[in-house]
């Protein structure tokens, strides 16, 4: 599947801001189950874009501003092309899983041992052990586990648009039963960690369908995010062990959870993978719109 992605984001001040430094993670990976086509990356006022690489491997713009300015607008354009890997069971407990991560002084380490522990967004805690355990029976595999768990939350908990914001603890949407996709991420990798097993927060876009007969509204998307857990098992495997777990949708997949979703970026939590975040000196008031559109478009034919 081949698929475009506009990312517009509107910020407007009132003072002006006097100077400002921006981070921004929305140029996707390439990975196993995504190709990028192309990408390119507009900010307003102008601004020298520096592009790296952060420690979980993402792609990251950075830029300063240096004179006065009311507004800044930065607009990201992709065009993705994605696939899906084929389905391979892995029968390794998740106790078996969790002792790999175990401490155990003087033995090597996993390189995927950070990701065991909690983060400000996705915290341990005895309260996430207890939801994920009815769904973690002893022996179990790590994946068949993981994927009743997703499906559970999918039952149990209920979408609310802006009944969350980014500063509700993933604790308090557990007991609510409610949030957006972005809680439902925070919770399940809490879930993870909480058994002693590395997870991962990913960013990243859906393409949504528009009812029947109607057409697909520009800018009416919005971005994604949903969780992973890692498979030493399958390490060896193209998906590197991960497997991506939405449980907003229920949906569940090796390195993707779907030919329909793009990975942004992967990280502790939100935190890590903000789509952008600033410094400002200056300023009042702030004003934000968001706009994100997922369209299809049509392969090329070869001649």
């Amino acid at each position: 599947m081949r698929l475009t992605i506009t990312h517009e984001t509107r910020y407007r001040y009132s003072p002006s801001v006097q100077t400002a430094q921006h981070v921004a993670h929305l140029q996707p990976a390439n990975t196993p189950c995504q190709k990028v086509i192309s990408h390119g990356l507009q900010v307003e006022p102008e601004a020298c874009l520096k592009h790296n690489i952060d420690a979980f491997f993402n792609h990251r713009a950075y830029w300063a501003l240096i004179s006065p300015h009311d507004g800044l607008t930065v607009r990201a354009h992709s065009e993705v092309e994605t696939s899906a890997l084929p389905d391979v069971s892995a029968s390794q407990s998740w106790e078996a899983v969790r002792e790999h991560f175990r401490y155990r002084g003087g033995q090597p380490g996993d390189v995927h041992s950070g990701m065991v522990f909690g983060s400000h967004h996705a915290p341990v805690h005895e309260a996430f052990r207890t939801y994920a355990l009815s769904s973690f029976m002893p022996g179990r595999p790590l994946m068949q586990a993981a994927q009743e768990l997703t499906a559970r939350m999918h039952r149990d908990f209920r979408y609310q648009t802006a009944s969350t914001d980014i500063n509700t603890p993933a604790l308090e949407a557990l007991q609510e039963k409610r949030g957006v996709c972005q809680d439902f991420a925070h919770i399940l990798v809490s879930c993870f960690r909480s058994l002693g097993l590395p997870a991962r927060y990913v960013s990243g876009y859906l393409l949504t369908q528009p009812p029947p007969g109607q057409p697909r509204l520009v800018g009416s998307d919005a971005s994604h995010a949903w969780a992973s857990v890692y498979l030493p098992e399958l390490a060896g495997h193209a998906s590197q062990g991960w497997l991506d777990l939405d449980p907003t949708n229920n949906r569940c997949g090796l390195a993707s959870p779907g030919e329909d979703y793009v990975r942004l970026a992967v990280g502790r939590d939100f935190a890590d993978v903000s789509p952008l975040r600033g410094v400002l000196q200056g300023g009042g008031t702030h004003t934000l719109e968001v706009a994100v559109t997922v369209s299809p478009l049509q392969a090329p034919v070869s001649e």
